[in-house]
């Protein structure tokens, strides 16, 4: 296990290989533990970094540190103790927010971003999804193979504040409003069978920038990383790939993802 002190406080990390960095961030339910699949792939080619955000897996616990802000505030400020310049990110659902935050603030340390699960309104997410503990969320969300068991099993040590003071910041500040603008590529992953985040509408889908653009995945629920592994990792590899710049729009069609909207 690797660690940084970060404000005297403990942030968790893993890392695996070499090259460009990516930074994978989890969501509401679990830890860095359900990317490993995701990290093995993408350590062939990069640097792939894992964190748990404050208030969950072996990060500290502090209410004062579950905002969108704060917990960008941590990204950032872990980037500059380990002396990483310019970033890839990977977030699903919280981490999709906390990345968003992130380029809001900071857009020239991130080359593009795949949001995964990520609600653009706090209407968006099902109210379940806002006051469920994190047991009864893993209930909800997760099938019951053994590999789903395995990648959520720090899901207990969450603090149900960063759930709810996350979701505080959701309702009061619209990231979404603010970024769809931007030049960023940016490429949002959905799962259709998604119990908790709705998928933006038609009209919410055609005003993005057309440096964005939308991939649902037929077979996924809340977790398509885990849901249809080699699927997601297909696009993940292929969306890392592209020339920096490049829209992800100009991925190649591929029978698996067909199912896709501006």
């Amino acid at each position: 296990m690797s660690v940084v002190f970060l404000d005297s406080a403990i942030v968790h990390y893993e890392v695996l290989g070499k090259g460009r960095p990516v930074f994978f961030l989890h969501g509401w339910v679990g830890s860095w533990k359900y990317w490993i699949p995701s990290m093995q792939v993408a350590s062939t080619s990069y640097r792939a970094y894992a964190l748990d955000l404050w208030g969950y897996g072996e990060t500290a616990k502090s209410p004062q540190g579950y905002s969108l802000d704060t917990q960008a505030d941590m990204l950032h400020a872990f980037m500059e103790k380990m002396g990483i310049g310019k970033i890839a990110i990977v977030g699903h659902g919280l981490g999709a927010l906390v990345a968003f935050n992130f380029v809001r603030r900071w857009r020239e340390n991130v080359d593009r971003m795949m949001a995964i699960t990520c609600p653009m309104e706090y209407e968006m997410v099902h109210t379940r999804m806002r006051s469920a503990s994190p047991s009864d969320l893993v209930d909800w969300l997760a099938n019951r193979t053994p590999e789903m068991t395995s990648a959520l099993s720090d899901a207990s040590k969450a603090d149900p504040q960063a759930l709810t003071g996350s979701m505080d910041s959701l309702q009061s500040n619209n990231l979404f409003g603010a970024v769809r603008q931007t030049s960023l590529p940016c490429l949002f992953v959905y799962g259709q069978n998604d119990p908790a985040i709705q998928q933006p509408s038609t009209e919410k889908q055609t005003s993005l920038s057309s440096m964005m653009h939308q991939v649902t995945l037929e077979g996924s629920g809340h977790f398509p990383m885990l849901d249809e592994t080699q699927k997601f990792n297909r696009l993940l590899i292929d969306f890392l790939a592209l020339e920096s710049g490049t829209s992800p729009q100009e991925l190649s069609l591929k029978e698996e993802w067909k199912r896709r909207v501006r």
